[in-house]
């Protein structure tokens, strides 16, 4: 019977304290999104595996309920996943999420997080965008780093 060796969880290296990895990617309209955007507001920069699947629309759907009370405490949403702007679009507008999301199709604001990692699911081992929040302080410094995203509760998690 062969046995098979335990995956090592990948996590990212970014963490608290650390100065915010600097990215600027395209939004699902085509506009370019920047770090330095974000100067003077606390950001919550989730990452997602993929559009209209269950565990991710939990989370976006999540975030979105809770919309009104995360900008009242000063955070600014911004979901990243590899899925292209029409894609982004249509998981935006079928959901209505309030917040903007990128599509980082060439993977350059994930691996600058450092959440892009193998994976196992279903049997399968595959790499992909391993689910993790960062929460950046109005300075650009990482203030909290969830790599344990539980997305039914993620706002809970964003805020204690």
């Amino acid at each position: 019977m062969k046995t098979e060796k335990p995956m090592a969880n990948h996590s990212t290296k970014i963490k608290k304290g650390d100065k915010a990895p600097d990215f600027k990617a395209k939004n699902q309209n085509g506009e370019t999104v920047a770090l330095k955007d974000f100067k003077g507001k606390k950001l919550v920069i989730y990452f997602y595996p993929k559009d209209n699947t269950p565990g991710c629309t939990m989370e976006a759907c999540n975030l979105r309920d809770n919309y009104s009370l995360l900008l009242k405490k000063g955070y600014v949403i911004l979901g990243v996943s590899a899925d292209d702007q029409t894609k982004h679009v249509k998981f935006i507008e079928k959901y209505d999420l309030p917040f903007p999301l990128i599509a980082d199709v060439d993977l350059s604001v994930i691996k600058a997080f450092d959440v892009w990692g193998t994976k196992k699911f279903m049997g399968k081992t595959y790499d992909g965008i391993i689910r993790t929040t960062f929460v950046i302080d109005e300075k650009g410094i990482i203030e909290k780093v969830i790599t344990d995203v539980k997305t039914k509760n993620h706002t809970e998690q964003i805020l204690e």
